[in-house]
């Protein structure tokens, strides 16, 4: 990822440790996915649950959420952070 905003200039990392919120964001969408997809298909198959091969699919696919979601979750945990301390002219120059 670049530094900055081709565009406007902008810092995208505003503080020291900025990401961890994007981190935070990833993970808990991820869990998220993980939880609804695996309730969904307990529901439906309930009550023989096929085991095995389900349970390494639903691994693989939780393996690939976070590395798909991740630069989406950058990018909106910079507009929360951009939210909750807004921007100032320090955010667009060295």
């Amino acid at each position: 990822m670049v530094d900055r905003c081709p565009s406007c200039n902008l810092r995208f990392e505003r503080i020291e440790g900025h990401w961890v919120g994007a981190v935070g964001i990833n993970t808990i969408v991820s869990f998220t996915l993980l939880f609804f997809g695996l309730a969904i298909f307990f529901f439906v198959t309930y009550p023989n649950i096929p085991m095995g091969g389900w349970v390494f699919a639903f691994a693989v696919g939780y393996g690939f959420v976070p590395l798909l979601f991740y630069p989406s979750s950058k990018t909106l945990w910079t507009a929360i952070d951009i939210m909750m301390r807004p921007l100032e002219i320090t955010d667009f120059t060295d």
